[in-house]
């Protein structure tokens, strides 16, 4: 089986920016990567995720428990492995990149919750979708960490800039807050590589970042 690699981080800090750049490297010292980003807008897959970041299922994150949205995203990823990239996890030769995965409901998902049920929800997270789903378990988990403040600034400014809509993650600015809190708690429990991605209140440079992980990687 090929390396399986995840990054993760809130809305702006930069998750796609990062995948391309690292897949750039890894094809030019001779890897090679197949990259996944979820959820699969373009696939009907992700109609329950769609029909929940629209705002369909109500305007604010929190109408939708935590652990219903999260069969939602978790039903995207199962259905596109066994569609979709399960060849590419059984090539050793390819290494799978995945940009959001089930990192991404131990954050969001978890937010929506009280602490004192955060341990039970990432034990029941983690079981529901590599034991009983089977989807696969990532080698390895990039955490950008970047500040809810300067997340926010990013957000507006990106839809600002293309036009783009946010969604209702992104236009809830205390759940971004809460959803970072959730994130520090969640790395640290399960272990992902954190990459700090800002310095003082402005982020890094992208270069800087790809260094960064790359040195994370051993590459």
């Amino acid at each position: 089986m090929g390396r399986f690699l995840v990054i993760d981080g809130l809305d702006g800090s930069g998750k796609e920016t990062q995948t391309k750049l690292l897949t750039e490297y890894l094809t030019g010292i001779g890897k090679r990567v197949r990259v996944l980003s979820f959820p699969c807008y373009e696939s009907k897959s992700s109609l329950f995720v769609r029909m929940y970041l629209d705002g369909e299922l109500g305007s604010r994150p929190d109408d939708t428990n935590a652990y219903a949205a999260s069969s939602f995203f978790a039903a995207d990823r199962y259905l596109s492995y066994r569609l979709d990239w399960k060849k590419d996890m059984d090539d050793p030769d390819t290494v799978v990149i995945a940009n959001r995965y089930t990192t991404a409901n131990a954050v969001h998902q978890l937010a929506k919750l009280p602490e004192t049920e955060w341990d039970t929800f990432l034990s029941w997270l983690w079981d529901y979708e590599f034991a009983k789903l089977g989807i696969p378990k990532p080698d390895e988990i990039l955490y950008l960490e970047m500040l809810p403040e300067i997340s926010i600034r990013l957000i507006k400014s990106r839809s600002a800039e293309t036009g783009r809509a946010v969604d209702i993650h992104e236009a809830d600015e205390s759940f971004l807050h809460r959803s970072y809190k959730a994130a520090m708690y969640a790395s640290e429990r399960l272990g992902w590589t954190r990459i700090r991605c800002y310095r003082g209140d402005e982020p890094k440079s992208r270069e800087e970042i790809a260094k960064e992980i790359r040195e994370a990687l051993k590459l």
